[in-house]
């Protein structure tokens, strides 16, 4: 009898001890709690004009009509965290969370953009998605993910799991992975709560969204990070899903040398050129201009055409992207000739100070003829920035970082006049041909590209 009751209390004791033990461990996890009681504190709001307010702890966003998307905003950027976050949504209504998201006065005038993960209770059901607000839209769908589109719950409180570590994004919807995104896009930003935009809609107005138990946690994140099953979704080298539907197309596969030959050559260079790690870089050799191993061209020539390409520069480097090359013009030393946005480090490099035309030779700018807009969103050297470059009936237009930095009407008075006065003047109808090739140039310094695409609108045949 003595040893039944000293088993029965051994076992309350272990019992009390690991229970002990499982409290202790909780809460030696370093959450720390985004919603204070009863208060926005820490938050604000941003775009349009919806309304929250806290009641007891859970945030509540209300709709408002003829107003745009509304976010309220934590004052906090985060880099790397993990999140978990409870939310209610109406059935009727659109909704997300932002995260690493960003509002600049010369972005679209504050628009709040930045990786957004979904809140969706339509039939589609792509809550724990990712879509890129403000930007290239979606990047992480969940149409071959049927677990998680079941995982949302109608009408009730759902719980996510949002992991942001380096370039890799992974969410959970009630404990369901749901997305797993490779992208370097934006490493950092404000987490912020959407009430989407109505329009006029009577039957939407006055609808809510609703969080709570929003928790973060931003050190020893190696120690806390889930294992995902997901194949993850990588965008370096590829196409977006909008990308895809909208008709774009990869010009660089990331992997060989296909589609390109250097151009004063047959094929590819031999050096001079070398593909590490999904970037195509063109190798230091001292700063002469396309003297190692040159500059490359695409084999296919293009008209009308809207064209990206990711570029990364290192200290005092020189570069650029030219368009509407005819690599016959020029057979002797230097480059090929065509129209060229600039690619420089405008603070080291003396070319910047150069040009026909004041400022015409610094980084986005149109080569030698027009300078691009000296507030231009340039990112440090040795990041990654986006050019883009769209051309469609002589309407040129360069941008940096989803920027516009200048535009210009090719064959225009204007554009002959600055072509008269530049360094191609020896040139007859610099500028002007119906149709190119597109080059990436050898000016002897290491600069890297990745994320080479292209889009070509159809005829009107077509």
């Amino acid at each position: 009898m003595k040893i039944i009751k000293f088993n029965v209390l051994l076992l309350i004791v272990l019992a009390a001890t690991g229970f002990s033990a499982c409290k202790e461990t909780k809460q030696e996890i370093p959450w720390v709690d985004l919603i204070k009681n009863n208060s926005l504190e820490g938050w604000n709001i941003k775009g349009g004009e919806a309304t929250y307010k806290n009641e007891n702890g859970v945030i509540i966003g209300t709709t408002a009509s003829n107003t745009p998307n509304t976010f309220l905003s934590s004052n906090e950027m985060y880099g790397d965290f993990i999140l978990e976050i409870e939310f209610k949504v109406d059935s009727t209504m659109n909704s997300g969370i932002q995260i690493r998201s960003n509002s600049y006065p010369y972005y679209q005038n504050g628009r709040v953009h930045g990786y957004q993960v979904e809140i969706d209770p339509s039939k589609r059901s792509w809550s724990g998605g990712i879509y890129d607000e403000g930007r290239r839209k979606w990047l992480n769908t969940l149409e071959n993910n049927p677990e998680a589109q079941k995982a949302f719950k109608q009408n009730s409180w759902n719980h996510y799991r949002v992991e942001a570590i380096a370039d890799t994004i992974k969410t959970w919807i009630n404990g369901v992975p749901a997305s797993h995104l490779i992208d370097d896009k934006t490493a950092s930003g404000f987490i912020a709560l959407q009430v989407h935009s109505i329009g006029n809609s009577k039957e939407k107005l006055g609808k809510q969204v609703m969080w709570k138990n929003a928790k973060i946690l931003t050190e020893n994140l190696s120690k806390y990070a889930t294992n995902s099953p997901l194949e993850p979704i990588i965008t370096k080298n590829s196409l977006t899903v909008n990308e895809q539907k909208s008709g774009w197309q990869m010009l660089w596969d990331g992997k060989t040398t296909n589609g390109w030959r250097g151009a004063k050559l047959d094929t590819f260079p031999n050096d001079g050129w070398v593909i590490e790690n999904g970037e195509l870089i063109v190798l230091p050799s001292g700063g002469a201009e396309s003297a190692a191993g040159g500059d490359i061209v695409t084999t296919n020539e293009y008209s009308n055409f809207e064209l990206q390409v990711d570029f990364k520069l290192t200290p005092g480097a020189n570069s650029g992207i030219k368009y509407y090359v005819d690599t016959e013009l020029n057979k002797g030393p230097g480059s090929s000739i065509g129209l060229e946005y600039q690619i420089l480090d405008d603070a080291l490099h003396p070319d910047a100070k150069l040009g026909s035309h004041e400022g015409s030779r610094t980084v986005c700018s149109l080569y030698d003829l027009i300078q691009a807009d000296p507030s231009k969103p340039i990112k440090p050297i040795g990041e990654w920035n986006t050019a883009y470059i769209k051309s469609i009936d002589n309407h040129v237009e360069h941008w940096l970082n989803d920027v516009k930095v200048l535009e210009y009407e090719r064959g225009s008075k204007e554009f002959l006049k600055l072509v008269s006065e530049s360094k191609y003047a020896k040139w007859p109808n610099f500028g002007m041909l119906e149709k190119g090739q597109i080059l990436l140039q050898d000016h002897g310094d290491k600069v890297s590209f990745r994320n080479i695409k292209i889009k070509v609108p159809k005829s009107k045949n077509e």
